[in-house]
């Protein structure tokens, strides 16, 4: 069973007092206590990890609604976590965001960069503040935009070029937006060098964009969720979906697929224990020549959605949406009222649409595309039976955005009073 490991015995078992105690904190939580009984008190063995059940979303919650996890030194940073596709939760982290950990393996800034940080800062979301520390380890030049809207871009790409930025990083959603405009305004960021990523899976649409504006540019990725903080990295020479552990990340592999991590860094706040992040993946060799074991991250396995008592795989309409051509990007709206689904639209971003003013229904067939996938797919085909008009096929400027943390999300469920928002 240890072989589903990221690491081997020799490499954990030093370090599985910080698995213990995080043992010992779920087990003070009254709701979970019950899953832990009768199992050794102490963590002296990877088998007896491996032999504890995993940790989801809505079990951390509790632990962490009961727990309050407060730092040792420093302050004590709350964030939210989610929010795309249900109501956001509580995740701490103290001052430093475990980014000094990174920073020992992987240093994608240096002291001569200037680095964009565009990830959305304030309303609770810990990636703008995260990769600033990563910055200050650094000891980079930082320029701190957050969000911009769509009528700013063209002079803020122009001060970035002015002040010959060489390194930017957000969401790809976000990067998206940066380099879409950029290219469709025919502007360039001839010293930019370096694109740091982290919220979302890499699009390869971004790269194409990448190319044509900043030429020398590569990607640099972190993979992690705001209960975890950051479990690994790449580099240019790494696939975009395979990253390298940290050492204080243990990574499993469990049924289906399914990626749990498990922290053995004693500063972390969050008793993540066998927590599953909704990721499926495997472990394997990296074709960059690092040793040791990689992981490679091939999607959610929680985007099976539950419409009118069916379940929708979301992943697979938008994957099928996204094959067709002029179609850079789709993203699944389920519309709910009461708890019930009432529409299901499937917005569509052409690649005229990610510049700035463009919808481009012509460009693609959505009637065809709409009679198509509702044939396809019995979910829909059976949902909506009776009242076919409420599943909808529609290409638009933009998709929706979470306001927060500017991440866009393959689905989005909101509620009817938002249909028009």
């Amino acid at each position: 069973m240890t072989d589903a490991f990221s690491l081997p015995p020799e490499a954990v078992e030093p370090h599985l007092a910080v698995a213990a105690r995080a043992l010992g904190l779920l087990r003070t939580v009254p709701a979970l206590a019950p899953r832990y009984a009768g199992r050794p008190a102490g963590l002296t063995t990877l088998d007896e990890l491996a032999a504890l059940p995993p940790l989801v979303k809505d079990d951390l919650n509790v632990a962490l609604a009961h727990l309050e996890p407060r730092a040792g030194t420093g302050a004590t940073w709350l964030f939210q976590s989610g929010g795309s596709t249900g109501a956001p939760k509580i995740g701490y982290a103290p001052t430093g965001f475990y980014m000094a950990g990174v920073h020992a393996h992987w240093q994608p800034l240096d002291r001569d960069d200037t680095f964009v940080n565009a990830w959305g800062a304030g309303r609770m979301w810990g990636a703008h503040f995260l990769a600033a520390a990563l910055a200050d380890l650094a000891g980079c030049r930082v320029i701190a935009l957050g969000s911009v809207t769509r009528e700013e871009y063209g002079d803020w790409l122009g001060f970035l070029a002015d002040q010959r930025a060489t390194a930017i990083g957000g969401t790809p959603s976000v990067l998206r937006l940066w380099f879409s405009h950029a290219r469709a305004a025919g502007l360039k960021l001839p010293a930019l060098r370096k694109v740091i990523w982290l919220g979302e899976a890499w699009q390869p649409q971004l790269a194409e964009d990448i190319a044509a504006v900043s030429p020398q540019a590569r990607r640099w990725g972190m993979f992690g969720s705001t209960e975890t903080w950051v479990v690994g990295t790449n580099t240019p020479d790494c696939p975009a979906d395979t990253f390298h552990p940290l050492p204080e990340q243990l990574v499993h592999v469990g049924p289906d697929g399914l990626l749990d991590f498990t922290t053995l860094n004693p500063e972390m706040l969050n008793p993540v224990l066998r927590y599953r992040t909704g990721d499926a993946g495997e472990l394997t060799t990296c074709p960059c020549g690092r040793p040791g074991r990689a992981m490679r991250v091939l999607g959610r396995r929680d985007s099976v959605v539950q419409v009118r008592g069916l379940g929708l795989h979301v992943d697979e309409l938008v994957a099928r949406a996204e094959q067709e051509p002029g179609v850079s990007r789709a993203q699944v709206v389920i519309t709910e009222h009461g708890g019930r689904a009432t529409g299901v639209d499937v917005l569509l971003l052409t690649h005229g649409s990610a510049g700035p003013g463009t919808a481009g229904d012509a460009a693609v067939d959505t009637a065809r595309l709409r009679t198509e996938l509702l044939s396809a797919t019995f979910t829909l085909s059976t949902a909506f039976q009776h009242d076919p008009e409420n599943f909808r096929v529609r290409a638009v400027e933009e998709l929706v955005s979470n306001d927060r943390t500017g991440k866009t999300a393959g689905f989005v469920v909101r509620p009817a009073d938002q249909e028009d928002a």
